[in-house]
């Protein structure tokens, strides 16, 4: 098994809970200073709903980094278990993770969504580039 897959995988493993300290760090002033009384009967994600822009959207990146990225650890995975060390991929595996952080960054702070869509086309093409390497090696 080689690890220079596995490498940009932890890599963002660790920015994902990078994002979860800062929605934290916004969340729970942002929850103290509006006064708000947590509701378990509350339907999911009405009461966030009424915290500022800025502090939602670093809850959404987090819960953005649970979707997609899902399918860059398993070709990642993948490619490790195959023995695969080339630098085409690993380029691939660590382009696909700055492309991510770059998305989050900006989701978390500015959030113009013409920017992060690009981000996410472009994301989006390097995970599948490295997914077809994957199965043509599989294959």
């Amino acid at each position: 098994m080689s690890p220079t897959l596995l490498r940009p995988a932890i890599a963002l493993v660790l920015w994902t809970f990078v994002m979860w300290t800062w929605m934290y760090l916004t969340r729970l002033p942002a929850i103290r200073r509006a006064g708000m009384q947590l509701d378990p009967n509350a339907p999911r994600g009405e009461q966030m709903s009424t915290l500022p822009p800025s502090v939602r959207w670093k809850a959404d990146n987090y819960n953005h980094l649970f979707e997609q990225p899902t399918l860059f650890y398993a070709t990642a995975i993948s490619l490790a278990v195959m023995g695969v060390e080339g630098v085409v991929d690993a380029a691939l595996a660590w382009a696909y993770v700055a492309l991510r952080v770059a998305h989050s960054v900006f989701q978390a702070t500015v959030n113009k969504i013409e920017v992060r869509f690009v981000l996410f086309v472009v994301s989006s093409l390097v995970l599948l580039a490295l997914a077809i390497r994957a199965a043509v090696l599989l294959w």
